[in-house]
């Protein structure tokens, strides 16, 4: 935060009257600020140094006062020097060359008796961001770092990191990463929070672990947290939350140590004591959440997440948002808790919206009673997004509660009858949710919705409506009169309830084809020729040939037996539910989104070069090719210039004078493994017939293979013939021949292997929503030729399996190629607990197991100044895009750092997502 005149003058005069500075000026006024800057008398002096800051506070451009200004830095006052510094910092960037008559003044300041100067100085040229200045900071700086007075030292670290963004090498340079690593086990707490803050800060900016937490280290981390700020706690539990404990004891005792601060009065300081409990709980409890000390931590965490709702609305939406997140991860801390959510009058908005989210999360068999009669108040209050928030709620309880389902429905049927035109409209939406999550329970209702149609004027409440009429036609006397009545304004509505009426009507025309045939042509003629919608149109040809041609197959496809929808209410992929963890207290925890897909990182010789020769590999192309030609001739055209074989470059011994970014040892020879699908369960035997069916991905001989696992649970009729077709999806996916034969058959209680053929057709590829990731999943449609059974499902495709054979990259394009886009598509992720990852044998397993899948190897070298780190570089290409992987992995550590670049940014998740699983399994 800026400092004030106030707090810079020392207080003013009483009563505040600095704001007199702040009035507005006469013509002239600078011609007599200039005389009073060069007055004798320190009063006058300190005025118009006032009046001058007051003057750049409110915009107007006072630079041309520079050297006035300047002049008074040689002061042995202190109110004085403060505002002259105040001013340097700010016009800096216009007058470099005029900054630099300041600097002996800074010099000597750091070597001033009073220890409040020593730091001013030191922090005044940090917060100076010219290059030349830099290398007037550094030796004031290194004694700043190991002053006598905390106060200096403490200064002194947070421009450490302030130099680190002016100039990162410097830094390196002068081994002061180094000194605030020492800084961490000094005396004076404060001095260990900045400590922390500003190597925090480093490695936030280079995405790097510069933060080495020993076993010593932690205990001084442990002891400056009772005595430091309340911000310096911050930075501290921050690290703590990313360091990793040796085994659940160690995490224990770090936890009862951190525990006190969930009582803190600062909200920030509790939420960061959360995240660490959070984190640790993962390694305490393995596989046993039933473990005591769990049980104990989980009573724990709810009285201090109850408090932070007592709080600002603002600090509550941050709260929740919050809470959000931990009752998907561990829902039994806030189980009993579910009243405290419960929404006031005087609530914002958007804090009961997100009240409305954890109640959802929170509601069980125990107290849907309650929470159904709050809802039922919530929905006649007079905001209608609130009250739509509400209806909607009582819908997606019934959803993910069976046993209440009913109970509900009754609540709903209730609001119907209020006739308020938005509450009707919403439950209707939400009923059909119902009706799809229990087919064939509810339909006693129908006649009531049926009874409000004229009520219905919004497109979802439309559609809903049209949907509900077309399910179950044959069980409304007048189904085709009432799609009658949507038809005469087919052509004025919304595209998704022409679909939806298309679609019904069609159905309706199944079930009662005597009655509808007149319907059914006027509908498909305005979908086919009078409407310019191409969703619309293809699915009326869709219809119109399945009618045409085959009304049986129409059946089956149109009529035929849907999925039951699933309770949404968890929604958070586990895989992003545990890195937003990570990220409690941060604004990845707010957007519910990882900070790689919002933050814009600096570039990418900024964001690396605390390795020296990362810079200049990144940064100036022209080095990199002379070197490469250089290395031919030094190395006689041996292992250094050909980075896909380099049996000629020793591990020991790598060759001299090359700035070949990669410097790269040759990696033991393995005998690869064939890849292997990840099979997930896709279909239940009582969706399928009796069928049990697991998917997964995997290329084999260059093939994209889709392998289904089929087990007979209960089908009286061997599994023997299949059909299968794909909807289009994110790669253009389509099976090779749609006829599955299977031999010999799957009797019942037997399993056998079904494997699908992929190729890539670009009619199949479906367009990727701008700005979202791309979905990984996969629509199947399966028909056991058999039983005549059809059904469906979605698979997930592993990218891994899309990787190609023969597209690796050499050194000099994959150099090309990375420095060719742009940082922020850039993609970060961290691996913890991967197994036996502390040691060399893993990366040279894990070139062998990558080459497997086709993640092909480009090289892997050692990080300069960075002991027992190395990275290994690799390339993947798919139909999609181009993928390059930079891994570094620690000795002695077993994690990895994955960075990836690429232009296809709507799959960099799913690419980063691939190569996670292939370090994991």
């Amino acid at each position: 935060m800026a400092p004030t005149l106030k707090s810079l003058g020392g207080g003013g005069d009483a009563g505040g009257s600095d704001s007199r500075f702040f009035t507005t000026q006469k013509k002239g006024e600078m011609h007599e600020l200039r005389l009073e800057l060069h007055s004798t008398d320190r009063t006058v002096k300190v005025d118009a140094v006032k009046k001058v800051i007051a003057s750049m506070t409110v915009g107007k451009d006072v630079s041309m006062l520079f050297t006035d200004v300047l002049n008074c830095v040689q002061t042995g006052n202190i109110e004085l020097k403060k505002l002259v510094y105040l001013y340097l910092i700010n016009y800096a960037k216009s007058q470099p060359e005029l900054t630099l008559l300041a600097v002996n003044t800074f010099v000597k300041d750091a070597n001033d008796p009073n220890p409040l100067i020593r730091a001013l100085a030191v922090r005044t040229m940090g917060c100076i961001r010219v290059d030349r200045i830099t290398e007037y900071l550094c030796e004031p700086l290194g004694r700043a770092l190991r002053d006598e007075d905390p106060y200096v030292r403490k200064t002194a670290a947070v421009c450490v990191a302030k130099l680190y963004d002016i100039a990162p090498q410097l830094v390196q340079e002068r081994g002061f990463l180094d000194t605030l690593h020492d800084l961490i086990s000094d005396s004076n707490p404060s001095v260990v929070a900045n400590g922390v803050a500003a190597l925090s800060e480093i490695a936030e900016t280079t995405g790097r672990d510069v933060m080495k937490i020993s076993a010593s280290v932690l205990q001084k981390l442990l002891a400056a947290l009772n005595e430091c700020t309340e911000w310096g706690q911050v930075f501290i539990l921050d690290s703590l939350a990313k360091y990793t404990p040796a085994d659940a004891r160690e995490a224990e005792g770090i936890i009862e140590r951190v525990t006190p601060r969930l009582q803190h009065a600062n909200s920030a300081v509790v939420m960061s004591a959360v995240k660490v409990i959070l984190s640790y709980m993962e390694i305490m409890s393995g596989q046993n959440d039933t473990s005591d000390s769990v049980r104990n931590l989980t009573r724990k965490l709810a009285p201090p997440l109850v408090t932070l709702l007592n709080s600002e609305p603002e600090i509550q939406y941050v709260a929740l948002r919050n809470i959000n997140l931990i009752v998907q991860k561990r829902p039994g801390i806030l189980e009993n808790e579910i009243k405290v959510f419960f929404c006031k009058y005087n609530d914002p908005i958007y804090v009961k919206m997100e009240k409305l989210e954890i109640i959802i999360k929170l509601v069980t068999e125990r107290n849907i009673d309650a929470v159904l009669l709050e809802l039922k108040e919530y929905a006649t209050e007079v905001d209608v997004d609130f009250v739509r928030k509400s209806v909607s709620a009582i819908g997606r309880c019934a959803v993910k509660l069976d046993r209440a389902a009913e109970r509900c429905i009754g609540v709903l049927l209730e609001l119907i009858q209020t006739k308020v035109n938005y509450v009707v409209q919403e439950s209707v939406i939400v009923i059909k949710d119902i009706f799809r999550r229990y087919p064939n329970r509810y339909e006693s209702i129908i006649a009531t919705l049926c009874d409000n149609l004229d009520t219905l004027d919004e497109p979802m409440a439309k559609a809903s409506m049209i949907w509900i009429i077309g399910e179950y036609a044959e069980r409304i006397d007048n189904a085709d009169e009432l799609l009658d009545s949507f038809l005469e304004t087919f052509e004025e509505e919304d595209p998704a309830v022409q679909l939806q009426l298309l679609t019904a009507t069609v159905k309706c025309f199944l079930k009662n084809p005597e009655d509808t045939q007149d319907m059914v042509q006027r509908v498909l003629d305005m979908a086919t020729e009078e409407s310019d919608n191409p969703d619309l149109r293809d699915r009326g040809f869709v219809y119109w040939r399945l009618l045409s041609t085959d009304p049986e197959a129409a059946k089956l496809v149109v009529l035929g037996e849907k999925p039951v929808i699933e309770d949404d209410t968890f929604k958070l992929e586990p895989q992003l539910l545990n890195v937003l963890i990570g990220q409690i207290a941060t604004l990845s925890s707010i957007y519910h989104k990882p900070p790689e897909l919002f933050v814009v990182r600096a570039g990418l010789g900024d964001a690396k070069v605390y390795e020296e020769e990362d810079e200049e590999d990144y940064e100036d192309e022209n080095d990199v090719v002379d070197d490469s030609n250089a290395g031919d001739e030094d190395n006689g055209g041996g292992g250094a210039v050909d980075l896909l074989d380099m049996g000629s470059m020793g591990i020991s011994s790598p060759p001299p004078n090359t700035a070949d970014m990669f410097n790269s040892p040759s990696p033991a020879a393995q005998t690869p493994q064939a890849t292997v699908a990840r099979m997930s369960k896709v279909c239940a035997p009582e969706k399928t017939g009796g069928i049990e069916v697991y998917a997964g991905f995997r290329s084999l001989n260059s093939a994209i293979r889709m392998e289904l696992k089929l087990v007979n649970v209960s089908s009286s009729a061997p599994v023997s013939q299949l059909a299968i077709q794909l909807n289009k999806n994110a790669f253009g996916l389509s099976p090779a021949n749609q006829q599955i034969s299977i031999s010999p058959p799957i009797a019942q209680g037997g399993t056998d292997i079904a494997v699908v053929e992929l190729v890539v057709a670009p009619a199949m590829m479906a367009p990727v929503t701008p700005g979202q990731p791309a979905t990984p999943q996969i629509q199947v449609a399966i028909k056991n030729i058999g039983t005549g059974n059809v059904f469906y499902f979605a698979a997930n495709v592993a990218l891994e399996a899309l990787f190609m054979p023969d597209a690796a990259l050499d050194r000099t394009d994959f150099i090309d190629a990375w420095k060719s886009i742009v940082d922020s598509k850039e993609l970060y992720a961290t691996l913890s607990d991967l197994p036996n990852a502390s040691g060399s044998e893993f990366i040279e397993t894990t070139i062998a197991k990558f080459k497997v899948y086709n993640v092909h190897f480009i090289a892997r070298r050692p990080v300069p100044n960075a002991e027992g780190q190395e990275v290994v570089y690799f390339s993947m290409k798919t139909v999609v895009g181009e993928f390059l992987a930079e891994l570094t992995f620690k000795q002695g550590v077993n994690a990895c750092k994955i960075c990836l670049k690429t232009e296809s940014v709507a799959y960099g998740v799913l690419a980063r997502v691939a190569l996670e699983n292939l370090l994991r399994n």
